[in-house]
């Protein structure tokens, strides 16, 4: 026998046998957080193997199932940190991950993932559901930690569902029946520029664009005005309805006493950077919204991001805002499954 039909032997004897990997299903576990109506399935990964894309691919009707009856999914331990990973874990759901939105300009990462929109970090973002204040918008959101802030930075979910249950009907009402108006003016110096939200600096691009999203528009000189009565609530895909707006980032007794004043000494009402109504145009008193708002509160859940974190949430039935922070924080975030929300049905009260 030649030498050479030995040399493997020596190799082989040197090799120290290894428990086979588990597979990904075994290495994961199921559970829920929140300890009040508003909660979040919870998927942890328990092993090294574990591949977030590839075990969401193989597990969409059980994961949409989670969604559905708990309005987010919060999946912990996958070392997702990428935007190629977490770009592919989104399109598992979704064949239409939204890359056009001149509401937020934030900064692209890759394809179809971007930094959330700048917000003052010692500032809180109140909850709202994903742009509810437009014609069409995205009914799934994706969060990915890439880097958790040292202080604070949570993103806080509020189960719209529980939020619509739990409003007296003499506050929720009037919204049923009404709608709320939005309205905002463009190119008061203060907010985003018409150009930048419609990506175009030709007025009738601008009014083609507006008749198109159901906006009513008139232009005063440069500046440009639009109105839009939107439903409240609308349905949740388990057939729950949910309140569905962004009543408090528009009102004007959700800003800062120091704003309020200060805008309100410059603008009347009607040429505010931002207001909303009633859809018939009648005054919304601040005593509803504090109500409104403290029903949110009561019913925030506010889960601290480890990093490698990634969030789903279900845009119709929960909203989500972010709390302030100390030191850097880096969040990924995707959106698709865009729908037309004025097809959503709205009881009558």
């Amino acid at each position: 026998m030649k030498k050479s039909d030995f040399s493997g032997i020596g190799r082989a004897r040197s090799l120290v046998p290894r428990p086979a990997a588990p597979r990904t299903e075994e290495a994961v576990r199921r559970s829920a957080v929140g300890a009040g109506a508003t909660r979040l399935a919870l998927v942890e990964a328990t092993g090294p193997q574990a591949d977030l894309p590839g075990w969401a691919g193989d597990n969409v009707p059980e994961l949409s199932a989670m969604l559905r009856e708990n309005g987010g999914i919060m999946f912990r331990g996958f070392g997702v940190t990428g935007p190629d990973t977490f770009e592919k874990f989104a399109s598992v759901f979704v064949d239409d991950l939204f890359n056009e939105n001149g509401e937020h300009p934030r900064a692209s990462v890759s394809g179809n993932v971007y930094t959330p929109v700048f917000y003052p970090p010692e500032e809180r973002l109140l909850w709202h559901n994903e742009n509810s204040f437009n014609r069409r918008g995205p009914t799934r959101i994706w969060f990915c930690s890439v880097k958790s802030a040292e202080v604070g930075g949570e993103t806080p979910v509020v189960d719209s569902r529980e939020v619509f249950a739990r409003l007296a009907p003499a506050v929720r009402d009037p919204f049923l029946e009404k709608g709320v108006m939005y309205v905002r003016n463009y190119g008061t110096g203060l907010g985003l520029h018409w150009r930048d939200v419609f990506r175009s600096a030709d007025p009738d691009t601008v009014s083609e664009r507006c008749r198109a999203d159901d906006l009513d528009h008139e232009w005063i000189g440069d500046r440009l005005r639009t109105r839009a009565v939107r439903p409240a609530a609308i349905r949740a895909d388990d057939g729950r309805m949910s309140w569905f707006n962004q009543l408090q980032h528009w009102h004007v007794s959700c800003l800062s006493e120091e704003t309020r004043a200060a805008l309100e000494s410059v603008f009347d009402p009607s040429d505010m950077p931002r207001n909303c109504y009633y859809g018939d145009g009648t005054v919304i008193p601040d005593e509803v919204v504090s109500e409104i708002l403290a029903v949110y509160q009561d019913l925030e859940l506010a889960l601290p991001w480890q990093t490698g974190d990634v969030m789903m949430v279900d845009n119709l039935a929960m909203a989500h805002g972010r709390n302030p922070f100390q030191g850097e924080r880096k969040l990924l975030v995707a959106m698709g499954g865009m729908v037309d929300y004025s097809a959503g049905e709205v009881p009558t009260p």
